[in-house]
């Protein structure tokens, strides 16, 4: 299969996916009755974002030309992928990047989204029998040339010790924040709100801090953030924030808050679940500098950062740790 056919197959795939076609719209509710953290706003708005910024032919032909990738694979590896589970396909990029390069993808996926992947492999291999040998679902990834492991850094400890002798890629726990200087517009906030709440906060993308000048006026920001109040009818989030409530009223630490989050003064990049973390700052530039090199950080979103609005929505050359994975597999050949 040379490079065009990968074109032309990724493209009718991203077709499929915003598509009504019966078998597609029972696997997205299946995804949603096994995992209820992927509620039918959430997966469709995931399919969307890779159907609109990885799958259209024009993207994929310039970022594939960046690379000047060779018409056919010379050389194809056995390419393991070990996915996450915290937001629906997640995984979905590093397949892309297996697929595209040319070589084989082994994938051991995550028992939180085992059917969205799934069902798209078995629908390229409908088209495309050869698919079958190229996507496949081994129970134990053995025998593979390279590793690419999404996890927690707990578990990244276990891939550095399977795969370290290996090419790979391990990716640790990452988050986002957010850098407000008070004058932001109602829309800007507005946008914000999404960046926080979208994927109920569990995605590496999702802003889990944000910082704010002395004296910043909180009450618009609270009034933005009740566009998301509905999350609170969800059970696991609302037994979250009740559970993060009654740990802030045990401690008597302050806390602002919707039915929808907490926003509570912490240190922390990362949150729990139904919980904001801010901090303030003195001089924005010195912070936004400062924050440039910290590890755990995937996004920081802000003026001159990245918009308002536009973390969960990565273009198909954004890789998720920093890492070039395109350009890593095509250094295996």
């Amino acid at each position: 299969m040379n490079l065009q056919e990968r074109i032309d197959l990724a493209v009718s795939l991203g077709q499929y996916m915003l598509s009504a076609d019966p078998a597609w719209a029972a696997a997205k509710e299946k995804a949603g009755q096994q995992n209820s953290w992927f509620i039918p706003e959430f997966v469709e708005l995931a399919v969307r974002n890779i159907a609109d910024s990885f799958l259209q032919r024009p993207a994929l032909e310039a970022w594939t030309r960046s690379y000047d990738l060779p018409p056919v694979q010379a050389h194809p590896k056995n390419i393991g992928i070990v996915m996450a589970g915290n937001i629906p396909l997640v995984g979905f990029h590093d397949l892309l990047c297996v697929f595209i390069s040319g070589h084989s993808a082994l994938i051991k996926l995550s028992s939180k989204d085992e059917v969205l992947i799934r069902h798209l492999a078995e629908k390229l291999s409908d088209w495309s029998p050869a698919i079958g040998d190229l996507i496949r679902f081994p129970e134990r990834l053995k025998g593979c040339d390279a590793y690419i492991a999404t996890g927690s850094n707990n578990s990244a400890g276990y891939f550095d010790y399977y795969f370290g002798r290996f090419p790979h890629i391990i990716r640790r726990n990452r988050t986002s924040v957010a850098i407000l200087d008070g004058t932001e517009t109602a829309e800007e906030l507005d946008r914000l709100s999404d960046d926080v709440f979208l994927f109920f906060g569990l995605g590496c993308r999702n802003v889990t801090k944000i910082y704010v000048p002395q004296g910043y006026d909180f009450i618009p920001l609270l009034d933005a953030f009740r566009k998301y109040d509905r999350l609170a009818d969800h059970h696991k989030y609302k037994n979250n924030y009740d559970y993060n409530l009654a740990i802030h009223l045990l401690n008597r630490q302050f806390y602002m808050s919707t039915p929808g989050l907490l926003l509570v003064e912490d240190e922390s990049f990362f949150s729990p679940i139904s919980q904001l973390n801010y901090s303030f700052y003195q001089d924005n530039p010195a912070l936004a500098a400062s924050l440039k090199d910290k590890v755990e950080l995937q996004c920081i979103v802000g003026k001159g950062l990245i918009p308002f609005g536009e973390a969960q929505c990565p273009e198909i050359g954004q890789y998720a740790d920093g890492m070039d994975t395109l350009r890593f597999l095509i250094s295996l050949s």
